[in-house]
């Protein structure tokens, strides 16, 4: 008598939770679907993952092709394996978190998905379990602020002060004593005054600034 078949390969994807700061508001890219399931929904860019690839490859993939970005900061997140979260069956995602400066988002001329950026509180509803997805990475984020320099991802090499808070406040979602923010900032070590200074603005110019190292880097002293 033949032995039942006691496992199943199931598909896997690769979906990318691609956060940047845009008018001080932590936002999420968003595509619309071209293909059923879920036609015409938003949902996170991604793809199946190709033969031979491995999953950083294919990351690396869809971030160029969904966002026209490279050589940014993006870690692997958590993986998804519900069997009920696609109606074509049993498909695990394979999430990966990135952090980009908005100025280096280029999207391709007539874009069939429609590549969109939208505040992560309150995004459209998505396809599959992609709000999950989203939610869960926003909590990494925040928790990554605490004990790495992982806002030098989603700033610009030169910053003021004022931007460095406009992107805490971003991402916390919630608003810092200035005194006491740049209190912590000094106490922490990881930025260095240029010679520069931000000008055009109705108040008064702002020297900027640099994180001395734009690699992530675990702190020696919690924010």
């Amino acid at each position: 008598m033949k032995q039942e078949k006691l496992y199943w390969p199931p598909g896997v994807t690769v979906d990318a939770v691609i956060f940047t700061i845009e008018d001080g508001v932590l936002k999420v890219l968003l595509i619309k679907r071209t293909n059923e399931p879920f036609l015409g929904s938003w949902a996170l860019p991604g793809g199946f993952l190709l033969k031979n690839e491995t999953l950083e490859r294919a990351s690396r993939r869809i971030l160029k092709e969904k966002a026209g970005v490279a050589n940014i900061y993006f870690e692997q997140l958590y993986t998804f394996d519900n069997p009920a979260r696609d109606p074509r069956g049993h498909v695990i995602s394979a999430t990966y978190m990135a952090l980009v400066p908005r100025g280096d988002v280029k999207f391709g001329a007539g874009e069939l998905q429609s590549p969109s950026f939208f505040s992560v509180n309150k995004p459209p509803a998505l396809a599959f379990d992609h709000r999950t997805i989203v939610n869960y990475a926003v909590k990494r984020l925040r928790a990554k602020l605490e004990y790495t320099n992982v806002a030098y991802s989603l700033l610009p090499k030169e910053f003021s002060l004022l931007d460095l808070q406009n992107a805490y406040e971003a991402i916390l979602d919630k608003k810092l004593d200035k005194r006491n923010f740049r209190k912590k900032f000094d106490f922490l070590g990881l930025i260095r005054p240029t010679t520069k200074m931000q000008r055009g603005s109705r108040q008064r110019p702002a020297r900027l600034y640099r994180f001395k190292s734009r690699t992530v880097e675990e702190l020696k002293k919690f924010f």
